[in-house]
């Protein structure tokens, strides 16, 4: 009798968990549920109220996936389950997903039951394929878009194109390209395929897909957070935070094609300091370990041009600059790490560049454990500040056969793309257990999703220096940072010059790229010049008084100038999933002039930047005519009103307007409400305290702003060692009120003085610091209201 009781008890769990719809069987789990439907298992989980991942694949086949992407494990949420005219709802407090039990076609609603985004019917589709002794499936899945939907990210590409809609994208880790697949859409959700393999992204009238060549699945997330800032908030929520990067890093940095030895490298950063530009980084590319290709990359100092690279980095340090170095991910045959790594079996065998050398097994520990051995050892020890991370998609010139050959988690194919944030990871999580003295800091040409959590800064690539080119770098460097990943920045005047400029700096044609470059570039995460074919230092393009000159001195100490609005927004990044560089989309989606747009973005919250990206003043014949001003036209988005930086005239939005840009102006505007701190005149970032700051106030809008201040390098931050102070305008009254101050660190200023200007036409303008100001405040930590 209690046996039969038993087994009534268990027959009605069973048929609680487990629905049977139509012939098809569901059965209902902790996080979602899971279904066969013809032949294909479908599971749905939710991680959060807004975010589901999707997993199908064959039945018979046993998924054990680790992703090098998403973090994030399943939250217990309540969600409710219910059967719908051969349909299964799941609903969340903010989403609704229905599994169709005949098709397996899925679709997610929110609250007001608008459909958000529908897979396609025919939308999961597995090819068996083999690729050499390697039998897995070509994975495909389509999905159904509104005719108008704008959407947005891919990762970096050179196309030009904001809106990712009616083309064909190859996601593949080359130079140049960066690949993440991942949309985020005008709707206010994002889609992660979580696959590694070589991938192709389609939009066309019929549907929208991820095709990838290799997996035995299908693994994705829809990402629900109702506008752009809660989709990006979803994928770091997944994928991981952003690292605070030290406040140096913010500074200008000057690299090349390369030093040729330690004299000439300490040598430019003296001219730095001689002619009192302001600097912060220098960077020291490849052959530092020998000009022989069978020592390439042996991550060491071999060539006898850096006899004492302690002294280097020690000259360098006591100019008060810091120092990065190139390593690559391939080594030549006569390197001890190449020998090491052989014999323990840890290398690739392609066409890699050298051709010479060889790409390690990234993910192999042990391996990844043997690449920071050389570096710590040979390198870091010796007081490295960073790291230049070059070629880490990496290069590939070999046939499509090697993409077969094994790795230690399994066929390369299937993991090509992940290279990168393996690689950058292992050399974060290394020098965190090494030492959290110094933030660690890493340049890198490419990047995957989740890439954030590393804080490395990825940049464009070895492009060639053209006005085209340039444009093409806006909307390439914001789809990038709308897959989540905000560090980005590309090669000032552009890597290759030899194409175009076959004269480099002695060009006044390139001269007037170069500057426009500049101005872009004061205005991304990382401002560094770097190329090949003719020096960048800024002495190169002419002396004081001099035009260009005078021209790339005044964006360097402009950078300088906002670098406590950069920090602050740095900050914000981390803490609050935020964004530098912000498409604009993200602020005025209902701005329809602004979807397609690929040369306006944000920086940060308040500043609209709106770089010039054609030639002005230089003509065909080469000669510069700078007495005639030219001007561009700039949109302002609807819904704010807009105040011209240069002179403070206002603007309302909705309308484009014409700048006047002078070979030093770059249109710049900052909406109503923002509250902008302008920092002192210095050589370097951590020159002077911030203990006479700038306050510009910009009326027609009520604002804030969190100022943040910490210790500008090591992870003390992360302990709670920081402070911050708000500033509120409150537009009605003309008051601003700075709050008490919150946090402590050592070192923190107890007094300062906060220099008040309230921005009017004429009044609180321009890059440098006020003459008159509205008032000078002391603050000592505690609230004040500021009537203006």
């Amino acid at each position: 009798m209690k046996l039969k009781n038993l087994r009534q008890v268990l027959w009605l769990f069973v048929f609680m968990l487990t629905g049977i719809a139509y012939g098809k069987e569901y059965q209902k789990t902790r996080n979602g549920l899971k279904a066969d439907i013809d032949d294909i298992q479908v599971e749905i989980q939710f991680y959060s109220q807004g975010i589901v991942r999707i997993l199908k694949y064959p039945q018979g086949e046993v998924v054990d996936k680790k992703s090098f992407s998403v973090i994030k494990t399943p939250e217990n949420i309540p969600f409710s389950v219910e059967e719908d005219r051969g349909a299964v709802l799941l609903k969340s407090d903010s989403l609704k997903v229905k599994l169709d039990l005949q098709t397996g076609q899925i679709s997610y609603y929110d609250v007001r039951e608008r459909c958000l985004l529908a897979e396609k019917s025919w939308g999961i589709q597995f090819t068996p394929v083999e690729y050499g002794d390697n039998e897995t499936y070509l994975v495909r899945q389509a999905f159904r878009l509104d005719k108008d939907e704008a959407i947005y990210g891919l990762g970096q590409h050179q196309k030009g194109k904001m809106n990712q809609r009616n083309q064909m994208v190859h996601l593949r880790q080359v130079n140049t390209d960066i690949a993440i697949p991942y949309i985020q859409s005008i709707k206010g959700y994002g889609v992660f395929w979580d696959n590694y393999s070589p991938t192709t992204f389609t939009d066309n009238s019929m549907e929208t897909a991820f095709d990838s060549q290799s997996g035995q699945c299908a693994d994705y997330y829809f990402i629900y957070g109702g506008n752009a800032d809660n989709v990006v908030r979803g994928m770091r929520e997944l994928t991981g935070q952003v690292q605070m990067n030290a406040l140096w890093t913010y500074g200008f940095w000057q690299s090349r094609e390369r030093y040729q030895s330690q004299e000439e490298l300490v040598g430019v950063v003296k001219k730095y300091r001689e002619l009192q530009v302001p600097l912060d980084g220098i960077v020291q590319d490849w052959q530092y370990w020998g000009i022989d290709p069978a020592t390439w990359n042996a991550v060491e100092f071999g060539n006898p041009q850096f006899p004492d690279p302690q002294k280097m980095i020690d000259d360098v340090h006591d100019l008060n600059a810091h120092i990065a170095i190139s390593v690559w991910p391939s080594f030549g045959k006569n390197t001890a790490i190449h020998k090491r790594l052989k014999q323990e079996n840890m290398l690739l065998d392609f066409k890699t560049y050298p051709e010479q050398a060889n790409v390690y097994d990234v993910f192999n520990p042990k391996a990844r454990e043997i690449y920071w051995e050389y570096m710590n050892k040979n390198i870091f020890s010796l007081g490295m500040d960073g790291w230049w991370l070059d070629a880490t998609e990496p290069e590939f010139g070999d046939k499509d056969e090697k993409l077969n050959q094994p790795t230690y988690a399994g066929q390369y194919r299937g993991l090509y793309n992940a290279f990168p944030i393996v690689s950058v990871g292992s050399v974060y999580d290394n020098q965190r257990m090494t030492s959290s003295d110094k933030r660690v800091f890493i340049l890198t040409r490419s990047a995957f999703a989740g890439q954030q959590r590393y804080g490395a800064n990825s940049w464009s690539g070895d492009i060639q220096a053209t006005w085209d080119v340039l444009r093409k770098q806006i909307s390439a460097g914001l789809n990038f940072s709308v897959c989540g990943i905000p560090y980005w920045n590309t090669d000032i005047g552009g890597f290759v010059t030899w194409n175009s400029y076959r004269e480099g700096v002695k060009d006044p044609a390139y001269r007037e790229l170069y500057v426009r470059w500049t101005q872009f570039a004061t205005f991304t995460p990382m401002m560094r010049s770097h190329g090949t074919n003719t020096p960048r230092e800024i002495y190169q393009f002419g002396e004081k008084g001099s035009w260009e000159f005078d021209a790339l001195e005044k964006y360097v100490r402009f950078r300088y100038s906002l670098l406590p609005y950069l920090y602050s927004t740095a900050w914000q990044v981390s803490k609050n999933s935020d964004m530098f560089m912000r498409a604009l989309f993200m602020d005025y989606p209902l701005d329809s002039k602004v979807l397609d747009m690929d040369n306006q973005y944000m920086f940060g919250r308040s500043l609209l930047v709106a770089p010039v990206t054609q030639p002005m003043y230089v003509d065909e014949n080469k000669l510069v005519n700078i007495q005639d001003t030219h001007s561009t036209n700039v949109y302002l988005p609807i819904g704010n009103s807009w105040f011209d930086f240069w002179t403070g005239k206002r603007y309302q939005g909705g309308q484009s307007v014409t700048k006047e840009t002078p070979i030093d102006i770059i249109p710049l505007y900052v909406k109503a409400g923002s509250i902008l701190p302008i920092g002192p005149d210095v050589q370097y970032a951590t020159e002077k305290k911030w203990n006479n700051l700038e306050i510009r106030v910009y009326p027609g809008a009520d604002g804030e702003f969190l100022l943040y201040e910490d210790e500008n390098d090591n992870y003390n931050y992360e302990k709670g060692a920081y402070s911050t102070i708000s500033f509120s305008w409150n537009d009605k009254e003309r008051t601003l009120v700075i709050s008490d101050r919150d946090g402590k660190y050592p070192g923190m200023l107890n007094a300062r003085k906060f220099r008040i200007v309230l921005v009017d036409e004429g009044h609180g303008i321009d890059c440098k610091l006020s003459e008159k100001v509205n008032k000078v405040v002391t603050y000592k930590g505690y609230e004040m209201k500021i009537h203006l």
